[in-house]
C-alpha cells in the first residue's frame, strides 16, 4: 500500500528544490547580464586607456593628478577610499552593506589609474563592481542576509568572467575566495549561469577571452617533470609570501608617514614616474600584459622583472590608485618562472605558464579556481603538472594572502579547524 504522506513530503521537497533552481537561475542570468553589459564595458575603457597611454607617453605625467582626482571622487560621495575588495570579500560573510555608488567610483578610479600608467590590475575593480552591482540586485529584490550574499557571489563571478574570459576559474574564484578551506558548493548554479552568460556577453561585444599558446612546450608527465615543477612551484610559493609581506608592510608604513590622503597619492604617483624614468622603459605601467604575452609565448623576460613590478605595484596600490593585484601577479609569477625555469631544467614558456599559476594560487589561496584558470588560459595539456604546481604553492605559501578578510577556515597542514584572518 502506498504511503501518501511518504509521498507527500518527497513531492515537497522536489517543489521546494525546483522552486530554488528556478529562482537562481532568473537572478542569476539578470546578475549576468548586467555584470556582462558593465564588465565589457569597462573592459573596452581599460584597453581604451591601455591604448592611449601608449600612444601618448606624457599621459604619465598627470599620474599624479589623477590620483588627486580619485581621493577627491571618493570623499565627494562619502565612500571611504579603503574600501576596496576586503569589503565585497566581508560583505559575503556577514551583513555589510556595500554602497552602490562604489560600482561608479571604482570604474572611474581604475580607468585613470591605468591612463596615468599606475602599476595595477582589473580583478579589483571586478569583483568591487560585481559585489557592488550584486548587492543592488540584492536590494532592489529585498532578499534576506543569506541570499544577498549569494547574488554579490554571482555579482563578483560575472564581472570577473566578462574582464577575463574564464567563466570557470570565476564561478569558483567566488566560492573559494571568501573562506579558504571552505567551498561554497550553494553559489554553484547561480554563479556558473550568471558567469556563462556575462562571457557570452563579453564575446558579443568582441572581446576575446585571455588565452596562451604553450602546447610545443609542455613536458610529458614523469615523476622528473613533477619534481621539477614541484620545485619551481615551491620557490613561487616564497615569492607569494615576499609580495604579500610587501604589500602589507608599504601599505602599513604609506599610511605612518603620510597620513594625508591627498599628499600619499600625489607622493605615490610621482615615485612611479621617477621609478619609471630610473629603470627606462614603460613595462612596468599599467597591468603589463604584453610583458605576461612575451614571458609565457616567447620564453623571453628580464631577471629582475618580477622584483621591479612587486616594488611598482606595492608603491601604485598602497598609497591610493586603484584596480588590484592579482593581473600584477600574473606578471610577477610569469616573468619569475620563465627566468628560473630553465635552471630546472624546464623550458621558459612552460615555467612561466605554472609561474603565473601558482603565484597567483599562492597569492588567492583557491586551489580549485587555480587548477581551472591554468585550464582556461593555456589548455589541458599539462594540466596534472599544473594540479600539481597549485597543491605545492598552496600548501607551502601559508597563511599569507592579499586580502585581510579572507579567512583561512582550515589548517594547510592536517585536518583542523583554525579560523584565522590571511595576513
Amino acid at each position: 500500500m502506498i504511503n501518501m504522506d511518504f509521498v507527500k513530503s518527497k513531492l515537497a521537497t522536489v517543489k521546494k528544490f525546483s522552486a530554488a533552481f528556478v529562482k537562481w537561475v532568473v537572478i542569476a542570468v539578470g546578475v549576468g547580464i548586467i555584470g556582462g553589459v558593465v564588465g565589457s564595458l569597462f573592459h573596452l575603457a581599460v584597453n581604451f586607456a591601455t591604448d592611449f597611454r601608449l600612444e601618448h607617453p606624457w599621459t604619465l605625467y598627470l599620474l599624479p593628478l589623477a590620483g588627486l582626482f580619485i581621493v577627491f571622487s571618493y570623499r565627494a560621495c562619502k565612500v571611504d577610499e579603503e574600501t576596496g575588495t576586503n569589503l565585497i570579500i566581508s560583505s559575503v560573510r556577514s551583513n555589510i552593506k556595500v554602497p552602490a555608488v562604489v560600482a561608479p567610483l571604482i570604474f572611474l578610479a581604475t580607468v585613470l589609474t591605468h591612463l596615468t600608467g599606475g602599476s595595477a590590475g582589473r580583478e579589483g575593480a571586478a569583483l568591487q563592481l560585481g559585489g557592488s552591482i550584486g548587492a543592488k540586485v540584492g536590494g532592489i529584490l529585498h532578499l534576506d542576509e543569506k541570499d544577498s550574499s549569494l547574488v554579490i557571489m554571482c555579482g563578483m563571478s560575472a564581472v570577473f568572467a566578462a574582464l577575463f574570459g574564464t567563466p570557470l576559474t570565476a564561478t569558483f574564484f567566488a566560492m573559494e575566495v571568501i573562506s579558504v578551506g571552505v567551498i561554497y558548493y550553494v553559489g554553484l548554479v547561480p554563479c556558473i549561469a550568471s558567469s556563462l552568460i556575462a562571457y557570452k556577453i563579453s564575446l558579443l561585444a568582441g572581446l576575446a577571452p585571455t588565452k596562451f599558446s604553450i602546447a610545443k612546450s609542455i613536458p610529458d608527465l614523469s615523476l622528473v617533470s613533477a619534481v621539477q615543477v614541484a620545485a619551481l612551484a615551491a620557490l613561487c610559493a616564497v615569492i607569494s609570501i615576499l609580495l604579500c609581506m610587501t604589500m602589507e608592510y608599504t601599505h602599513s608604513r604609506f599610511k605612518m608617514h603620510i597620513p594625508n590622503t591627498y599628499i600619499r597619492i600625489a607622493a605615490g604617483g610621482a615615485a612611479v614616474i621617477l621609478l619609471t624614468l630610473l629603470v627606462g622603459t614603460r613595462d612596468y605601467n599599467g597591468s603589463g600584459v604584453d610583458v605576461i604575452v612575451r614571458a609565457v609565448e616567447g620564453g623571453e623576460s628580464r631577471p629582475e622583472a618580477f622584483l621591479l613590478k612587486i616594488i611598482f605595484t606595492a608603491v601604485t596600490i598602497n598609497t591610493g590608485f586603484k584596480g588590484g593585484e592579482i593581473v600584477p601577479t600574473f606578471f610577477i609569477g610569469a616573468t619569475f618562472g620563465c627566468t628560473v625555469a630553465p635552471l630546472l631544467g624546464l623550458s621558459p614558456s612552460f615555467g612561466a605558464a605554472i609561474g603565473l599559476v601558482a603565484l597567483f594560487c599562492g597569492v588567492v589561496n583557491c586551489p580549485v579556481a587555480s587548477i581551472l584558470l591554468s585550464f582556461e588560459l593555456f589548455g589541458g595539456g599539462g594540466l596534472i603538472l599544473f594540479a600539481v604546481a597549485c597543491g605545492v604553492s598552496y600548501m607551502l605559501s601559508g597563511y599569507y594572502g592579499l586580502y585581510s578578510s579572507q579567512k583561512i577556515m582550515y589548517s594547510k597542514t592536517k585536518p583542523e579547524y583554525i579560523n584565522i584572518n590571511a595576513k
